[in-house]
């Protein structure tokens, strides 16, 4: 997926200094404590005792409940093939933010945003009949949700629809399965704030990628969560958002104390920080509140990150970023 500020392409560096730091991973547990789409969470899944993975969107949750919390086979072939191969209808997506209902709002073709309600309700039916089990709805909804973000109208987030239909949103779209990792470990996957849930967890090793600056996942990704949780609400304004909590990680007057909390709290001997330099904490003052609870230290590695621009030809512009891993042994 198109994801802001996701680690897929940190995550060699991540882990080789995660592993500099504690060793193998084989008898330890790991949490990922802001997972995003999961990226560091599953390049530990099989190599730790076992993975926790926690992220407050429920888009994420999904995603995680597939990629961490499956770890065994599942029938999946039939399921796929037989909603893949749905015929449309209009439902909640296609009314709301499609351009075909009246709705004036273009996140998806007319034909996409059918094929996705069509899909969603399935996936609905079949769990309330228990024809598939919570392992096989996990997988059958992160197989949509990808899916149908690989045919968005979209510079990328959907703080905003395009005008006209780009090249991969005339694209029809095919349900591909989302297959995860197997292992024999057993993980936890949580859908809670974090400084909440960080004072009933515990582990080893701690891995903390916050929101940096001011933009809410919440607004950002919020059709995500709606064809995740596909209930009913009046969409809001142009955009058609849902409403949604702002992170505390976004707020430049609580950050600090925000995180400061969450290290405080945690009950884990090692912590890694990720966070780069257009963050809302300086250098100086993730460091300042770090060293108060144990031994500190820091790797960086500069790298390329592209972000769209807002015309609809969706540009790309390379901009280099230093991306700080913050390192904490608590005492």
């Amino acid at each position: 997926m198109n994801y802001i500020g996701s680690k897929d392409k940190l995550s060699k560096f991540i882990k080789s200094e995660i592993k500099k730091v504690v060793g193998e991973m084989n008898d330890k547990v790991f949490c990922d404590l802001f997972a995003g789409t999961g990226a560091i969470a599953r390049s530990f899944k099989t190599e730790s005792k076992k993975v926790i993975a926690n992220d407050f969107e429920y888009y994420s949750y999904i995603l995680n409940q597939n990629y961490i919390g499956n770890h065994e086979e599942i029938e999946w072939r039939e399921f796929v093939e037989e909603l893949d191969s749905l015929e449309g209808i209009e439902g909640f997506i296609y009314k709301n933010y499609c351009l075909g209902s009246g709705s004036e709002r273009q996140y998806f073709s007319d034909e996409n945003g059918k094929k996705i309600d069509a899909i969603r309700q399935k996936i609905k039916d079949w769990k309330i009949a228990e024809r598939i089990n919570e392992n096989q709805y996990f997988f059958l909804l992160t197989s949509l949700l990808e899916n149908a973000d690989a045919v968005a109208n979209t510079a990328s987030v959907y703080g905003a629809y395009l005008k006209h239909l780009k090249k991969s949103a005339q694209k029809t779209l095919t349900l591909k399965p989302a297959f995860f990792d197997l292992n024999d470990a057993t993980h936890e996957v949580f859908n809670e704030d974090a400084n909440s849930l960080i004072k009933r967890i515990e582990g080893n090793v701690l891995y903390l990628d916050p929101p940096y600056n001011a933009r809410q996942y919440g607004s950002n990704y919020h059709l995500l969560n709606t064809i995740a949780k596909y209930d009913a609400f009046t969409p809001n304004g142009k955009t058609g958002l849902r409403n949604y909590e702002r992170s505390r990680y976004c707020q430049k007057n609580e950050v600090s104390d925000a995180f400061e909390n969450l290290v405080k709290n945690a009950n884990f001997k090692y912590i890694f920080l990720s966070y780069n330099n257009e963050g809302l904490m300086l250098a100086g003052e993730v460091k300042r509140i770090m060293k108060k609870y144990g031994e500190y230290g820091l790797e960086t590695i500069k790298y390329q990150r592209f972000k769209a621009d807002k015309t609809e030809n969706r540009n790309h512009k390379a901009s280099e970023t230093v991306e700080s891993l913050h390192i904490l042994e608590k005492f």
